[in-house]
């Protein structure tokens, strides 16, 4: 058996041991695999509220749970034995189950604990060339734009900001390539994007974007090239996409949203040529299980990724059972899910573009939008919008933006009827 085979067999073993004490459901629209129903019942969420903010943190599904238990009752025995007994087979174990989920090579990824560690950790490791330019948007996050002002500021690199699109409910994918060709010059080494815009809900088409990339790239030096940089974490767990369709030199993103995944996960994935582009500033651990000559202290056998997974005592405990959610992500299937979440999720668009007062502002496309939907309510507050669901038992939140909106995310967790009832508090808040 090879080892994508030997992966695959071991997801379905981790995810279907979970359900063993599971009631039995209906399958839903005669699905192969767990009916949305047994997908919910695996996480220990308050049944008194209906989830809308899942993207912020998960909730730990059963299959997740159980792994961080097993691992934190062998640490809590035997400390360091443990380590010394699992170190390499379980890192290894997560390397191979992100490969095997997202594509990529063992030594492509380098794993952090955050979205923002993952961000932090390549921007301040870039090595930029004096005149050398760094393009980025005005849609990004805070732990993206922070992380480019410390870079700009240690390097004296030029930071351009662009918009992509002036309003986000017709946001288009040409018109997004398009000012990002018009952009670009012969300086810019970095490219850093977002691949869901958590301030509007707009996805961008970050293949047709690495076209771009590649066409700007032509006839460069290596060390010109412009770098494709993106914050996947609010697609990653979401498209039925690998790396490899991407095209991303640098994809960055946590594991404890859309994945399932730990509390505390991450991940960096790096193309062979982005590598070779930055250092480290945190030292790193990997030196811990990977072959390595102390005698000689000698860094240039490990892999790239290696030496850029920060180091340090991080929550192995937790960091470990990442494989369990991979393995439930699989069991599901990720066409399905994708399916799923944007079904739910152009349900949702559709219904509030039609309530009276309701600004949508996500483009209603599946193609420019995933799993988080943006809205304004006439003559209420966004955080009143939200606090009024709250109210409701209906955990809708607020963009932290200079234009903030309301948010609600349908996800994996959601069932119809969770859905009905939050569009009829909404048309209440709304006057409708």
């Amino acid at each position: 058996m090879d080892r994508r085979s030997f992966l695959s067999t071991t997801a379905g073993v981790i995810a279907a041991t979970a359900l063993t004490s599971l009631p039995s459901f209906e399958q839903t629209s005669g699905a192969p695999g767990l009916s949305w129903e047994q997908i919910r019942a695996l996480f220990p969420l308050d049944p008194t509220v209906i989830q809308m903010s899942g993207f912020f943190l998960t909730c730990h599904p059963k299959p997740v749970a159980d792994e961080i238990e097993k691992h934190r009752r062998g640490l809590d025995a035997n400390p360091f034995m443990y380590i010394e007994d699992n170190v390499e087979k379980l890192e290894r174990a997560v390397r191979d189950s992100v490969v095997d989920y997202f594509g990529g090579g063992f030594d492509d990824y380098a794993m952090t604990d955050s979205t923002t560690m993952g961000l932090g950790t390549i921007y301040n490791g870039l090595k930029l060339k004096p005149g050398q330019e760094v393009l980025t948007t005005e849609h990004d996050h805070w732990s993206t734009q922070r992380s480019l002002d410390f870079m700009t500021q240690r390097t004296g690199a030029t930071l351009k900001r662009i918009a992509l699109y002036d309003d986000p409910a017709f946001a288009d994918a040409d018109e997004i390539v398009s000012r990002i060709r018009k952009a670009l010059t012969p300086k810019t080494r970095i490219l850093a994007v977002t691949w869901l815009h958590s301030s509007w809900g707009v996805k961008l088409p970050i293949g047709q974007i690495a076209d771009v990339v590649a066409e700007a790239n032509r006839n460069r030096h290596e060390d010109d090239y412009t770098l494709l940089c993106v914050d996947g974490v609010h697609g990653f767990g979401i498209e039925d996409v690998t790396i490899e369709d991407l095209r991303a030199d640098f994809f960055i993103a946590g594991c404890h949203k859309w994945i399932f995944g730990p509390r505390g996960t991450g991940l960096i994935y790096g193309s062979s040529r982005a590598w070779k582009a930055v250092i480290p500033t945190i030292p790193d651990f990997d030196v811990m299980w990977r072959p390595f000559d102390f005698a000689t202290w000698d860094e240039s056998k490990l892999p790239k990724a290696g030496l850029m997974t920060p180091g340090g005592f991080h929550s192995f405990e937790h960091r470990w059972a990442l494989p369990a959610a991979f393995a439930l992500h699989q069991q599901i299937g990720k066409p399905r899910v994708a399916a799923r979440i944007h079904q739910l999720n152009s349900q949702c668009k559709e219904a509030l573009s039609g309530i009276n007062k309701v600004r949508l502002w996500t483009p209603k496309s599946p193609e420019m939008s995933a799993g988080i939907v943006c809205f304004d309510i006439d003559g209420v507050k966004p955080g009143d919008v939200a606090k009024k669901l709250q109210a409701k038992r209906i955990i809708a939140s607020e963009s932290p933006y200079v234009k903030s909106c309301a948010r609600v995310a349908p996800s994996l967790l959601t069932m119809p009827e969770d859905l009905e009832t939050m569009l009829k508090a909404i048309r209440e808040v709304a006057g409708s």
